[in-house]
């Protein structure tokens, strides 16, 4: 249901379609016809539709439009009609998590605030639509929630000698209080296939020293500073310090550890979290004449802790040291700005700097935003920088840089010069990746290119290195390492996600909407539950039942009612109904399971999204089964296709005709208590409600023009249970 965003699926019998198409279509006219209007129909008829009041004079229950919010507060033509003919509107997209949720989960409500109060002035109420949906949502917004944490490498050449750790003899490492015992243990580490050290502590554990590892000499270079860093977690809280040999003029340094918030103490805490412990020494630490120091890592402060320190993080750097490696890019830290970039191609905001947090490390990024995907033409969005001086034929180089982009995405990397070089294309996604390109340079280089136009998107680029020698890591020399989330782990972000976004919704809209799509679309067309791993790869496609599973419903509906009013009227939607019936029973079914886990839904909405070849009888018996299920039923998104947007006078009374039958079956097979109405998808057939949602077509009431067609009549007429024009008086034109 996206209106440029309106209005999402059509069945028929012939015809069974799944969302909406997002993607922007031409409007055309059929060359053997004509526009869009009702100019054609007989003059009597055109006469006696223009004398019927407006459509909501028929009918007791509920009739409500599905509109777009924007067309609305705009376009005042537009806005006299749903006024004058209905009771209730249904925004198609502005109050979607898509439209309202920005990139740091921020909702804005300033446009539906805007829109409910201009509704109010008219008497209308609006209808919330929807909470929780697989599209359009910000689904990258809710993707970074559960996407690996990135541990950048370390911060220049890691001179601790880490061999003994990572063979597991512990050579040149003196466990010299082993504990509980001293081990390396495999896939314990950061990443799920990482080594780490397991030190537990014993029973008895009372000092920091009862629990030691000590490492093996590292040298020193007079005037160096240098830093000691690692990852450690415990299962338990616990407590440990880092302490020195006698090469140190204070071998128990107080130190503002990571989580200390800003005392200075002897030791730092730890918990079931990865966290990194920082240890930095100047040269007036050492004692004179010291050539190398040690350090101990004391972890017998309390009895019964296990720690795990990563293998692959535990590093000491030499701050001070020739990196050895020349940059050919004179910047690419980006932490001074994007001084030096350039737009070669792309929109004119296409270049910009980021900030945290979308910045790999250090204080600036480079932000890059495509606005149209050309995969065949990846220059059309291409960033600039000239190298310090032109590379020399015949000589190996290598690119290196961290990317990630919003959604996924892609990026590749040219040369500028005589004669260009091309990396083929990389896929990026919503968590930092390291890319590494080599090439033979030709001597004519004099350039590198980022080339994104190829995807759509908004790309953060960070720690670019083009170097003759041999460089990883983003500009580090360690590579990243990305920590996955476990599923337990991602259940509760998004779960906290969800709660998050419908209470926040429904306590701000307590007092302004009183009815709601709290679950939309759940099932297949086979009658079963959505799981999320139907393939969608559309770029708002989030499916909350994967990470929740089959009870993300049943959530949804407890927190609506919980944060609402205990009077909403709270539905469940789907399209398709009336040509899968086993789908229509799945649905149902899914309802009984609601509700039998705690949930409460007050009624079913049938979207209804038809053609003139949709099965009637298959019409009337998902009426009957919506029946027998004792809930409010809502035809939800009523609308019927013709197949061209210039139907003859004969479609546009088959039209009429079917509309009028859908009302009347409505009416029939659905008990008086148990209606709650009908909402009509769309106002007209104008082209600015087309754009994204059936183009080229013709399936509302009024025309292009805002004039009332058959339809009208039709719609009228089921609505009133009679043809309301055989009471009019005087006489009528004859054609």
């Amino acid at each position: 249901m996206k209106y440029k965003y309106i209005f999402p699926i059509i069945a028929s019998s012939l015809m069974i379609l799944s969302s909406c198409d997002d993607n922007k279509m031409d409007w055309q006219k059929d060359p053997d016809h004509g526009a869009v209007t009702g100019a054609e129909l007989p003059l009597e008829l055109v006469e006696k539709i223009s004398r019927y009041q407006p459509l909501k004079t028929y009918t007791d229950f509920v009739l409500g439009n599905g509109i777009g919010a924007d067309l609305y507060m705009s376009d005042a033509a537009y806005r006299k009609i749903v006024n004058e003919n209905f009771d209730e509107v249904t925004p198609g997209y502005a109050m979607k998590h898509g439209a309202m949720v920005n990139a740091k989960g921020e909702i804005n409500f300033a446009t539906i605030d805007a829109f409910i109060a201009e509704t109010k002035k008219a008497g209308l109420t609006v209808f919330g639509h929807t909470l929780v949906w697989h599209s359009n949502q910000n689904a990258s917004y809710l993707n970074g929630l559960i996407a690996p944490t990135v541990i950048p490498g370390s911060s220049g050449t890691n001179i601790l000698d880490v061999a003994g750790l990572k063979s597991g003899t512990f050579a040149n490492w003196a466990r010299n209080n082993p504990g509980k015992g001293i081990a390396i243990v495999a896939n314990s580490g950061l990443a799920t296939n990482s080594q780490a050290i397991q030190l537990a502590s014993s029973s008895a554990s009372a000092q920091s020293y009862s629990l030691q590892l000590t490492s093996p000499n590292v040298p020193i270079v007079t005037g160096h500073n240098y830093e000691i860093s690692f990852y450690i977690k415990s299962d338990v809280t616990g407590k440990g310090r880092i302490s020195f040999n006698a090469s140190l003029a204070n071998q128990y340094p107080y130190k503002d550890w990571y989580n200390s918030g800003g005392s200075y103490t002897e030791a730092f805490a730890t918990t079931s979290a990865w966290q990194q412990v920082k240890i930095k020494l100047a040269p007036g630490d050492f004692k004179a004449g010291s050539t190398t120091f040690q350090f101990n890592l004391d972890l017998g402060y309390l009895p019964n802790v296990i720690y795990l320190i990563d293998v692959n993080t535990i590093a000491v750097v030499d701050l001070d040291a020739v990196s050895g490696i020349v940059n050919l890019i004179p910047n690419g830290t980006f932490n001074s700005g994007i001084t030096g970039w350039t737009k070669a191609n792309g929109a004119t905001d296409a270049l910009s700097l980021a900030a945290a947090p979308n910045t790999y490390e250090g204080s600036g990024a480079m932000k890059v935003v495509n606005a149209v995907s050309d995969a065949a033409n990846q220059w059309k969005t291409q960033i600039n920088s000239l190298f310090t001086s032109t590379l020399t034929a015949g000589k190996d180089y290598t690119i290196s840089y961290m990317i990630k982009s919003e959604a996924t995405g892609s990026v590749r990397c040219s040369t500028t010069g005589a004669t260009a070089h091309y990396q083929g294309d990389q896929a990026t996604s919503t968590t930092w990746k390291l890319v590494e390109w080599k090439f033979t340079g030709n001597g004519t280089e004099t350039g590198l290119n980022f080339d994104l136009g190829g995807t759509a998107g908004t790309y953060y680029i960070d720690n670019v290195v083009v170097t003759s020698g041999e460089v990883s890591g983003g500009g580090g020399v360690t590579a990243p390492i990305n920590i996955e989330k476990t599923d337990a782990e991602k259940t509760k972000i998004i779960g906290d996600a969800m709660k998050d976004w419908i209470s926040k919704m429904m306590t701000h809209y307590k007092t302004s909407v009183f009815a709601w799509d709290v679950v939309n679309e759940p099932m297949k067309e086979d009658g079963t539950l959505r799981t999320g791993n139907e393939g969608d790869t559309a770029t708002d496609y989030f499916s909350w039942a994967k990470y929740l599973g089959k009870d993300y419903a049943v959530t949804a509906f407890k927190l609506a009612r919980q944060n609402g009013n205990t009077t909403d009227k709270l539905f469940i939607n789907d399209y398709n109904l009336e040509s899968r019936l086993d789908k229509c029973e799945g649905l149902i079914k899914y309802v009984e399971y609601i509700e039998s886990q705690g949930g409460t839904v007050d009624g079913i909405g049938t979207q209804m999204h038809i053609g003139l070849t949709t099965n009637k009888d298959k019409i009337v018996q998902m009426f009957q089964k919506l029946a027998a299920s004792g809930k409010l039923i809502k035809i939800s998104e009523l609308d019927v296709r013709l197949g061209t947007n210039a139907p003859t006078v004969a479609q546009q009374a088959a039209q009429s005709e079917m509309y009028q039958f859908v009302i009347d079956m409505y009416k029939k097979h659905i008990p008086v208590p148990q209606q709650y109405g009908v909402t009509i998808w769309g106002v007209s057939d104008s082209v600015k409600e087309h754009e994204f949602w059936l183009p080229d077509e013709s399936p509302n009431l009024w025309d292009a023009n805002y004039v009332r067609k058959h339809a009208y009549k039709g719609t009228a007429d089921g609505l009133a249970g009679k043809d309301v024009s055989k009471d009019f008086s005087g006489e009528l034109v004859k054609p």
